[in-house]
């Protein structure tokens, strides 16, 4: 945004004003003061306009509320009983429409001027299709520098481990259902570090490099929103909004955002955490990509149960347990614990093609999870929470499922 003496005057007027305070970009360090000013230019263009903004309507308030005050004070019954008996004050009506008309063009056109940028997302190097799911992310690399077909895409889940947003609640319930109100009485998880923002699949963008998100839906509505790259979008089903980011180079990290859109139950259980690397390990890590996406699926056998299992309950914590509960006793979704669709062999077939192809409000899966996550789920789902049927699903099992 360009200087001006009003902008600088501002901005300078804050400086005395937080004097000797810092207020640290990592979330942890927030402010209760001040927006954030994140990481890219345009998200301290946004934060410097606020404090002007913030500026103009304090003195704008100071002066109003003081003007109050002082004619209540001075112009009291008790000390002029005689009303004036004047109408009109040409002048100042004049002042009192051209000064606030002055004032909110003043405000207009640096804001204006934001709005601009945020929505420039011409010559960027890299785009990424942003698609929001109940309750997670899609990611497609569609092109980068003079690579228009990347093909790469995946998808991205909440990693925060279920027993630590399984609280404990009242004991008639919070919530119709789940665990938590099992352990009524018992102390909270204690929670990690970035609880509720850690995720399994990161999206990975080069820093020094402009990034165009095209953002959409499958669903519902949702919002992109990174508070560090500033500006956020609606993810509307059936349209396609655009945003950007530019990450200076060495501002590399893990930088966290949430859906900013109440999307529903688990609205709350779909961070965004992006990892802004530098652009030789962008290249590295997009043609690693590439080379997996070109390969085709891994239907390598599993060794044993043991191995499917363990696998199974990584890919349930991360894409199950929010609807089906982290001990497989339902909630959204239809309980596994005991259940004839989890123990009964006659359901086997069934229950895969329901992951496979999805059915009424379960989503289909296969374009979420590869074929060993959906034979290992499966398995884990038919094994675990009292389950004993020893099935083991293979992941050529689900490859040739239609």
């Amino acid at each position: 945004m360009q200087s001006t003496l009003f902008h600088r005057a501002a901005v300078g007027l804050t400086s005395l004003m937080i004097s000797g305070m810092t207020f640290a970009s990592d979330w942890t360090e927030r402010s209760n003061l001040d927006l954030r000013p994140g990481v890219t230019a345009v998200s301290q263009e946004i934060q410097d306009l606020h404090t002007t903004v913030l500026w103009i309507v304090t003195v704008i308030g100071l002066l109003v509320f003081g003007l109050i005050v002082f004619s209540m004070i001075r112009h009291r019954r008790a000390k002029n009983p005689n009303p004036a008996t004047f109408h009109e004050h040409v002048l100042l009506e004049v002042l009192w429409t051209v000064i606030p008309f002055v004032i909110l063009i003043a405000m207009a056109v640096p804001a204006t001027r934001v709005l601009v940028k945020l929505d420039d997302t011409a010559e960027s190097e890299l785009t990424v299709k942003v698609t929001g799911y109940r309750w997670k992310w899609s990611y497609e690399y569609l092109t980068y520098e003079d690579d228009n077909d990347i093909g790469v895409s995946f998808f991205s889940n909440l990693a925060t481990p279920p027993e630590q947003y399984n609280n404990p609640v009242l004991a008639g319930g919070l919530f119709p259902y789940g665990t938590a109100k099992d352990r009524v009485g018992q102390e909270a998880p204690e929670k990690d570090h970035n609880y509720q923002l850690e995720v399994d699949n990161k999206l990975v963008i080069p820093s020094g490099q402009k990034v165009r998100f095209l953002v959409t839906s499958d669903d519902v509505i949702h919002s992109f929103w990174v508070p560090d790259f500033g500006g956020k979008k609606d993810a509307i089903p059936g349209f396609v909004n655009e945003t950007w980011a530019l990450v200076p180079e060495g501002k590399e990290g893990t930088y966290y955002g949430q859906c900013a859109e109440l999307c529903g139950k688990n609205h709350a259980f779909m961070p965004i955490a992006v990892e802004v690397v530098t652009q030789a390990e962008f290249r590295d890590w997009i043609a690693e990509e590439k080379e997996k996406a070109a390969s085709g699926p891994d239907l390598t056998p599993f060794s044993g149960l043991d191995q499917a299992m363990e696998e199974g309950e990584q890919v349930y914590a991360s894409a199950c347990a929010l609807c089906h509960g982290a001990n497989g006793e339902g909630g959204i979704g239809l309980p596994f614990a005991g259940t004839d669709f989890a123990t009964k062999s006659e359901y086997l077939n069934e229950h895969i093609d329901v992951l496979v192809n999805g059915r009424a409000a379960m989503p289909a899966f296969k374009a979420q999870l590869t074929p060993r996550q959906i034979a290992a789920v499966v398995t884990y789902e038919r094994n675990a929470f009292g389950n004993d049927t020893g099935d083991l699903i293979q992941p050529a099992d689900v490859n040739d499922h239609e």
